[in-house]
């Protein structure tokens, strides 16, 4: 168990370093979403000044672009993180490789007939693909990105210092070598998901028939299931059939049939009709609106107290992305993958509060906190229990604060703040005098094998552990060191990459000539 909870932990770092970056970018994409909020510049009338709405358009496009291409971001990311050496040459072809699966994917399915056709409506949601850098693919979630990311790391250690001695052999040594592995692996696996990813779409899509017909333990499945999937991109295959199909019901205003919950919905508001029960399809921005305020919450509570304004400032703009904007991904990467416990426990609070606001027949807008507001305010007697849906979505924020923060403190899971402390003064390894002591603790240049890092910690591997001075190494300033083997680990907080360069320019200056 603990050999596994190890793999779990590393499987995690590996993922954190690529994705630390969406805190900043969080901060970005909610002001972009803010200043482009068609509510909010009806409220505010200076908003709609075209220099205001163009920054508004930039700052929300250039921050998506990030949020819609995670894969790539996290196969060169993870790559680049778990390479032994040469870290930037494992990150470029890494993202060639990645290339190279796009296009082995695309032309696959091109071939063999599998291209699905985009609705001039929704595009290619709901259809099993998407479009990834311009290039129509098997739609995966993070999942290729993540697999792809792994698999080039773990050839890349094993190929990169292959030699050929031969006059046209030698040519394919070291990192053209790992290039040709790479470039094999990703046109197989581009291949292999033709096969693999529509049999699990198929079943995910049959799901969608026993939920319409399975009453309030469908709604449940529904909201949990379109949650959890999120990772693998299956979760479009489970909304969009109801939101833009029969599942969602239908409507027949003359002679004009409208079907899917959205246009039903949509249709009713504009007509001034009642909202119909089809509207429980349309809840999946319930949690949006006000659960991840209470994740954000419970991130910010559970932090260790020196890390916690560190913590809100970096959970406080995606909370306010998720609720403004509807845009979760920055959050749900944070986490989905450290602790599967609170991606689980996410979805059953998720469907378990849709299946409440269908039994206790409310029927209102929850697209976004603005939209929703704007919504249900201008439909007025077309609504019921629109006071009922604030106090759930309420009653969810308060839900997911304290189960998530109960769970967090019992299993001591790895959430964003509960990192050892994190000092923001000037790296005590800014001295080269202090840099050259750390070397001498570990063995002397000759002794360090590997060096890298996470976001937090120094990683080196060194050969000969005898020859760790581990007094001098307790006596350096830092905030917790690990030894297991040969492999040593210091927590220096957000110090580490600044640590890992200052270690690599001594030691350059330190190898012989």
């Amino acid at each position: 168990m603990q050999k596994f909870l190890r793999r779990l932990e590393r499987f995690s770092q590996s993922l954190l370093s690529p994705l630390s970056y969406l805190s900043a970018a969080g901060l970005l994409l909610v002001l972009g979403a803010l200043l482009t909020s068609k509510p909010l510049c009806q409220a505010m009338p200076v908003l709609q000044w075209a220099p205001l709405q163009l920054v508004g358009q930039l700052l929300y496009n250039g921050m998506m672009v990030l949020i819609n291409n995670l894969s790539v971001i996290l196969c060169v990311g993870v790559a680049a993180v778990r390479a032994k050496t040469e870290k930037q040459d494992a990150a470029l072809l890494a993202l060639m490789a990645y290339l190279v699966f796009l296009t082995a994917n695309h032309t696959a399915l091109e071939a063999l007939g599998l291209l699905a056709q985009p609705n001039g409506m929704t595009g290619l949601a709901g259809t099993g693909q998407t479009t990834i850098l311009g290039i129509q693919v098997v739609d995966t979630g993070v999942a290729s990105g993540i697999v792809l990311g792994f698999a080039a790391a773990w050839l890349f250690n094993r190929t990169c210092e292959k030699q050929f001695y031969g006059m046209i052999t030698q040519l394919y040594s070291g990192l053209r070598w790992s290039f040709l592995w790479l470039s094999a692996l990703a046109v197989a696996l581009g291949l292999g998901f033709c096969f693999v990813c529509p049999p699990l779409q198929r079943a995910v899509s049959a799901l969608t028939g026993w939920i319409a017909a399975s009453g309030n333990a469908g709604v449940f499945l529904y909201g949990f299931l379109e949650r959890l999937l999120i990772p693998t991109g299956l979760h479009h295959l489970i909304y969009m059939p109801f939101q833009f199909s029969s599942l969602g019901g239908s409507l027949t205003v003359g002679s004009v049939t409208y079907t899917g919950a959205y246009a039903v919905c949509m249709t009713e508001y504009t007509m001034g009709l009642p909202l119909s029960d089809g509207i429980v399809w349309m809840y999946t921005g319930f949690t949006k609106t006000f659960g991840y305020l209470g994740i954000a919450a419970a991130f910010i509570f559970t932090a260790r107290r020196e890390n916690r304004a560190r913590t809100a400032a970096a959970m406080i703009p995606l909370a306010v992305t998720a609720s403004v904007a509807s845009i979760t991904e920055p959050i749900d990467f944070l986490f989905c993958f450290v602790s599967p416990l609170l991606w689980v426990a996410h979805a059953v609070i998720t469907g378990g509060f849709m299946v409440l606001l269908h039994v206790l027949h409310v029927r209102a807008f929850t697209s976004n906190l603005l939209g929703s507001l704007v919504f249900n305010l201008s439909a007025g007697e077309q609504l019921q229990n629109m006071p009922l849906l604030y106090l759930l979505g309420l009653a969810e924020t308060l839900t997911y604060f304290a189960v998530f923060s109960v769970l967090i403190k019992a299993k001591d899971l790895p959430t964003p703040g509960r990192e050892a402390a994190l000092s923001t003064d000037q790296s005590p390894y800014a001295d080269p005098q202090e840099v050259c002591r750390f070397i001498a603790a570990l063995g002397g240049p000759e002794n360090i094998a590997q060096l890298g890092n996470c976001f937090t910690r120094l990683r080196l591997t060194v050969r000969d552990a005898s020859l760790l001075d581990m007094g001098a190494l307790l006596s350096l300033p830092h905030k917790g060191l690990v030894v297991q083997g040969t492999r040593v680990q210091l927590v220096c907080g957000l110090h580490a990459a600044q640590l890992r360069r200052a270690l690599e320019q001594q030691l350059a200056e330190m190898a012989p000539v």
